[in-house]
C-alpha cells in the first residue's frame, strides 16, 4: 500500500495548515528555535527530534516540535550537554514527550512485545505520515502517535486494522516466528502478551510461535470490548472459561455466551464482542489460519 501527499494542505508564509493544525516549515521552525535549518537536520540525525514528513520528504514541525527544539537548544548552549545527555535530560524532564517527536519507545512491561516502534518503522518504510495512516484506518493521529511510542492505548479492532494496513498480522508484530518444530510447550503463566488495550483487554499467546492455528487466552475486564467490528480471512472458535460474553456477527446477530459455552464462526463475517459480566471474563480463542 502506498501513501500520497496530504490532501487539502494550504501553504502559508513559512507554515502549512493540516486539518486545522499549524505546521511550520524547517526555516521557520529553525528561526523560532534560534538555530539554522542545517542544525535541525543534524539534531534529527542524532535522534533529538522527529518532524512530520510529507510524501515528498519535506519536514514539517508542530508547536510541540518547536518547544522541544527550544529545549534542546537551551540544554546545548546553556548546559553544554552532548546529544546523548540531552536525550536523557529530556526523557527525565518529560517522559511522555510531544506527539510525534519521541526519541525512543517506552519500555514494555515483562511478557509484552513493543510493537509500536515496529509500526513506526513500517510507516516510515512506506513513506506514510501519521495523517495518512489515520485517514486509512480511522484511528486518531494522537492515538497512533502515542501507540508508536508506548505500544499501548489502542483497541483490539484498531490493532487489527493497523496490522491489515501494513500487510501483516498481530502475531508477526508480537514476535511470533514460524517454526518447523512439532511441539510448542508454554507453561501456565509464562505467556507472552499483546500490548495492553484501551478498554481492558489482555490477550496472551498460548503458543510460543506461529502455527496453523493462533491460540490465545483473552482476559476481559468488566465492560471490555473490541470497540468495533472487524473481519479477516479464516475461521474462529472460542470457549468461555469464566464470565459472560456477547458477540455480534454481521452487525445484527447477537449471541450471549456464558461459562462453558463454545462458539464457532467464519472470520470473514464482521464481528464484535464485549464482556457483559460484572467481573472478569476469560476466553480460549482460536483462529485458523493465522490471519489476525
Amino acid at each position: 500500500m502506498s501513501c500520497v501527499k496530504f490532501p487539502g494542505i494550504r501553504a502559508q508564509i513559512g507554515r502549512r495548515m493540516v486539518d486545522g493544525r499549524v505546521r511550520y516549515k524547517i526555516a521557520e521552525a529553525a528561526r523560532m528555535a534560534g538555530v539554522s535549518p542545517s542544525t535541525l537536520r543534524l539534531w534529527e540525525s542524532q535522534g533529538l527530534i522527529e518532524p512530520v514528513r510529507t510524501e515528498s520528504g519535506q519536514r514539517l514541525y508542530e508547536t510541540a516540535h518547536v518547544e522541544r527544539l527550544q529545549r534542546v537548544s537551551w540544554l546545548r548552549t546553556s548546559k553544554g550537554l552532548n546529544p546523548a545527555a540531552i536525550r536523557e535530560a529530556i526523557r527525565a524532564e518529560d517522559p511522555v514527550g510531544p506527539a510525534d517527536a519521541s526519541m525512543d519507545a517506552e519500555p514494555s512491561p515483562p511478557g509484552e512485545k513493543a510493537i509500536g516502534p515496529k509500526l513506526r518503522h513500517l510507516r516510515r518504510d512506506m513513506g506514510c505520515t501519521l495523517e495518512k495512516v489515520a485517514e486509512n484506518t480511522g484511528i486518531a493521529v494522537s492515538l497512533l502517535s502515542t501507540f508508536e511510542r508506548t505500544s499501548q492505548g489502542l483497541s483490539v479492532k484498531a490493532l487489527h486494522d493497523l496490522a491489515e494496513f501494513y500487510g501483516t498480522t498481530i502475531a508477526v508484530l508480537t514476535g511470533q516466528a514460524e517454526t518447523d518444530e512439532r511441539e510448542s510447550l508454554v507453561r501456565n503463566g509464562e505467556w507472552t502478551a499483546w500490548p495492553p488495550t484501551s478498554s481492558g483487554v489482555t490477550v496472551q499467546n498460548l503458543t510460543a510461535d506461529r502455527r496453523q492455528m493462533e491460540c490465545h487466552r483473552f482476559q476481559l475486564a468488566p465492560g471490555a470490548s473490541s470497540e468495533g467490528a472487524y473481519s479477516h480471512a479464516g475461521e474462529e472458535f472460542l470457549h468461555v472459561l469464566a464470565g459472560r460474553l456477547e458477540i455480534v456477527l454481521d452487525n445484527d446477530q447477537f449471541f450471549d455466551l456464558g461459562q462453558g459455552d463454545s462458539f464457532y464462526f467464519e472470520s470473514r463475517r464482521p464481528h464484535s464482542w464485549r464482556n457483559t459480566h460484572d467481573g472478569e471474563t476469560v476466553l480460549l480463542w482460536i483462529n485458523t489460519p493465522p490471519t489476525f
